[in-house]
């Protein structure tokens, strides 16, 4: 909290202010010159309580204040003026000892000479029943010099009864709540009310995003019916939701008191406050007592072009899985971010093929109206020779921290145009439905750019005739989320033909637990249990999953347990073990479950004894009480052996907060053909294919196909290695916060927060009919960056907080089956690498002139790999046919 001190002077004695007899705010007596002294401080430290390891200064001086008018018609209204004198910087740490940058400086030195003019030079306040009406100072002054003024300025300002209100000072329009008590009156400022103007954005997803916090206490001591002093206390603070050692703490603190009063000048006779000021120096100009952004000047900066040469070798693609990749990616928004969109084209049209997606990943992510101009004026979308730059740009469009309305405008003109590629077609669309998604979360549903949207993605899925164009608009449903699509999922889920039927199933499945009502239940179980039609597994599953997922009733978990025991073979070894696994993660429908399965008809050898190689497990990758992250596997194969669909997926959650990290799944369809096999019911006429579909962060990808049709599938059989083919490919930032802070002090602060991430998921789908066995990979390769930097400055002095982790690593999950006999074999591995976790720390304090002060702190460990179990059933099976695998692996055959 940050204790104000504010002093305000009544008559009584010969130095103190009397607060008897004035009912609104202080008052000065007349013909007196009252010496004050006043200092403000700041720390800047990880928030751990302890200030001897914190950064910071202290600006001290003393005050002079006098009373040069008052209203003939009120005593509450009066024209002081304030004016700062023998000005000190120093340390707030005294251990800093000789390592002091201030040490041997004068203030001259420090401030500079003609801010040190600017710093003396008096103000003048026009307080009316105790509240600032006008603050005159010299025009043109620097900015920051200004803002010191007015924060001591604004501690004149307070009244003395209790009660809340709305005051303007430094801090903006805030409201605050005032506490009278015999001996003090206490102000409680509440920071998040004020309106001021302050650049900031941060990341939506609650995972992802900051916690930050502020609170403000101004105490004014009254001795004997006197203020004597006054005593502020300011703090923000900040963490990381899911890393909560990202986390920094300002402090900032302010501090008035009274010394002595002397015989000062007569006040002067007049009706008008303007008339008194043109009187004493006709310069003073009236301008805002409400805090005024300033930069301070950055000497020997690199331009643009300078710092990307400088990183542009950790971006080749070589390098992308070391965090020093991602450190650069980081550091080049941030420059990025104050570029013109033409010095963003030079460089974009200079760079070679291979580190020209990493820059494209950059200026997209730095998220304003230069880049996003340099860059749609970069990309021809109309050519299919720059496709990957394109895709890259699009998906950094999805992951976008804080998208605006013109990003989706921009994307919904570029769908209206032509296309070089069909695929860049569908990923336009897709991505449209994120940013649909995410301006929504911030309150945008109503914009006229979400409008269009929305309208062009209903009325697209409703219109369509093409399977393509339907899948297209799903897609883009199942990012955007919409509530008034529902009707339309419901009918493609029911009447669709299989791939759409699934899809649009899946969509309904990322809808949140409000959206699922008993409608949408309803169909789920006529889907399920076939009712009106023939469903493929696949969608079947799905639509049982919906309705588990959602609380259950009874009769529903009922008829679902019924139904094991009748339904293809490996569909009911899947039921089977997801119904296992609900209870085994006690899941929220556990309990309807473990109620139904009291009655012996639904609970008996017959039905859980079912044999299959078709499973769903969820574990802990890591649990604590703030946090935890999951994973889960599910695969479904056919009756003949062949691989259906397999499922991966990782959450992260933040108390209940969750975020679907990743999911990954691999679809095969019509295979049976190859091995002789009988399709399953409603799957005799399916096309043989296979393909790989990913969501990331919450946003659903462009799928990718391994084949489509029997002569696609037998040419890629004969000619394809089994290299694995790029799902997503990029830098991501992920984590993108930054506020921009007015103490009260008159200091200005800022508290950002950037993680980014270079990832590689790939996957791939191998089919040997002379060894009758089937393998599927999914791998994914990571490095990731996260970093804190939080400032003070005062534009002659700077202190900074810099924490930051990093880490590299990745898994693979590898899926085989042998199908040359009944029950086939299938083994599960997923190995992840043990991974280098390192975390760093920089404190400094920053002279403009140059000189400094730097400590820093580097720890780095190893996190072991760990075993993760994806099925119980005869782990032994996998030994016996591959070598046992490292540590850091873990497998099963069953």
């Amino acid at each position: 909290m940050i204790l104000l001190a504010v002093f305000f002077l009544c008559f009584i004695s010969s130095y103190s202010a009397s607060v008897k007899g004035h009912t609104t705010g202080l008052s000065l007596n007349n013909d007196r010159l009252y010496k004050l002294t006043y200092s403000t401080e700041v720390f800047l430290d990880r928030g751990k309580g302890n200030l001897q390891d914190s950064v910071g200064y202290r600006i001290s001086s003393n005050v002079d204040v006098v009373l040069l008018w008052r209203s003939p018609d009120g005593d509450d209204d009066q024209l002081i003026q304030i004016m700062i004198k023998d000005v000190n910087v120093e340390n707030v740490n005294q251990q800093r000892g000789e390592k002091s940058i201030f040490k041997g400086k004068k203030p001259s030195q420090i401030i500079r000479k003609e801010n040190l003019e600017a710093l003396q030079r008096p103000v003048f306040l026009h307080l009316v029943h105790g509240k600032v009406k006008e603050f005159y100072s010299y025009p043109n002054e620097p900015v920051a010099i200004e803002n010191l003024k007015r924060g001591l300025a604004s501690l004149f300002q307070m009244q003395l009864s209790s009660g809340t209100t709305n005051e303007v000072d430094i801090s903006g329009d805030c409201k605050v709540t005032y506490q009278a008590h015999q001996d003090k009156v206490i102000k409680i400022k509440a920071l998040d009310s004020c309106k001021t103007e302050r650049s900031g954005f941060t990341t939506l997803n609650p995972v992802l995003g900051v916690t930050s916090k502020a609170t403000s206490v101004t105490t004014y001591k009254i001795e004997d019916s006197f203020v004597v002093a006054v005593f502020a206390e300011e703090i923000h603070a900040l963490k990381l939701n899911f890393l909560q050692t990202i986390a920094g703490k300002i402090l900032s603190k302010q501090k008035l008191e009274l010394k002595t009063t002397e015989a000062g000048p007569r006040l002067m006779p007049g009706k008008q406050v303007t008339a008194i000021i043109k009187a004493v120096d006709s310069k003073y100009t009236a301008i805002p007592i409400v805090g005024q952004v300033f930069e301070s000047e950055c000497k020997g900066c690199p331009s643009l072009s300078e710092h990307w040469q400088s990183i542009r070798k950790h971006l080749q693609p070589d390098n992308l899985s070391k965090a020093e990749a991602v450190r650069s990616f980081l550091t080049f928004i941030k420059h990025l971010r104050t570029a013109k969109k033409e010095e963003i084209l030079q460089i974009l049209k200079a760079e070679n093929k291979e580190v020209l997606p990493q820059l494209v990943d950059a200026v997209t992510s730095a998220q304003t109206p230069d880049s996003l101009d340099a860059i749609l004026d970069f990309l021809d979308f109309k050519s299919d020779s720059s496709i990957i730059l394109q895709e890259r740009f699009l998906y950094a469009c999805g992951f976008a921290s804080h998208p605006d309305e013109e990003l989706l405008r921009a994307l919904i003109s570029k769908f209206r145009g032509s296309f070089g590629s069909n695929d860049i077609r569908e990923s336009v669309m897709i991505i449209i439905g994120a940013l649909v998604r995410k301006l929504c979360q911030n309150e945008g549903c109503k914009l006229k750019g979400v409008v269009e949207a929305k309208k062009l993605i209903l009325g697209g899925l409703e219109k369509a005739e093409k399977k393509e164009d339907i899948m297209m608009y799903l897609l883009a449903l199942k990012n955007a989320r919409l509530p008034e699509g529902i009707p339309l999922l419901l009918k493609y889920a029911e009447t669709g033909e299989g791939s759409i039927s699934h899809l649009a199933t899946t969509t309904l499945q990322r809808y949140d637990a409000p959206f699922i009502t008993d409608e949408v239940k309803k169909t789920m179980n006529r889907i399920y249990h076939q009712n009106h039609k023939v469903h493929e597994k696949t969608v079947r599953t799905t639509a049982a999953t919906i309705i588990l997922n959602n609380n259950p009733s009874y009769m529903e978990v009922k008829n679902i347990l019924l139904s094991i025991g009748e339904l293809p073979k490996e569909m009911n070894k899947y039921m089977l073990s997801m119904v296992q696994d609900i209870l085994r993660f006690e899941m929220p429908a556990s309990k309807m479950v473990r109620r139904v399965l009291k009655e012996m008809f639904a609970h008996n050898y017959d039905r859980f004894s079912k044999s299959g190689s078709s499973s769903a497990y969820t574990g802990y990758i890591e649990r604590s009480p703030h946090s935890a992250s999951t994973y889960s596997l599910d695969i479904l194969y056919s009756g003949s052996g062949i691989l259906r669909r397999s499922n991966l997926n990782i959450f992260k959650y933040v108390r209940k907060n969750p975020l679907h990290s990743i999911q990954v799944v691999i679809e095969a369809q019509g295979l049976e053909t190859l091995i002789a096999a009988t399709p399953d019911e409603g799957e005799e006429n399916l096309d043989s294919y296979a393909g790989l579909s990913a969501l990331l962060f919450d946003v659903q990808l462009r799928p990718v196909t391994f084949f489509n049709g029997y002569s696609d599938l037998m040419s890629k059989m004969l000619s394809a290695s089994s290299d694995p083919m790029s799902v997503v490919k990029g830098l991501i930032l992920l984590i993108d916060h930054s506020q921009e802070l007015q103490l009260q002090s008159g200091l200005k602060a800022n508290m950002d927060v950037q993680g980014g991430l270079a990832i590689d998921i790939s996957g791939s789908m191998e089919f040997s009919l002379w060894y009758r066995e089937s393998k599927t990979r999914v791998k994914n390769r990571v490095a990731v960056v996260i970093t804190g930097d939080i400032t003070v400055d005062s534009s002659f002095v700077k202190a900074g907080l810099e924490i930051g982790v990093e880490t590299e690593g990745g898994f693979e999950f590898i899926s085989t089956v042998q199908f040359s006999q009944y029950p086939f074999l299938v083994c599960l591995q997923m190995d992840r690498d043990g991974v280098p976790y390192r975390q760093f720390e920089t404190k400094y304090e920053r002279l403009s002139t140059g000189r400094g002060y730097v400590s820093r702190k580097r720890k780095e460990s190893l996190v072991a790999g760990s075993e993760f179990p994806l099925h119980q059933e005869n782990s032994e099976m996998c030994k016996a046919v591959f070598p046992p695998q490292p540590e850091s692996s873990s497998s099963g055959w069953f």
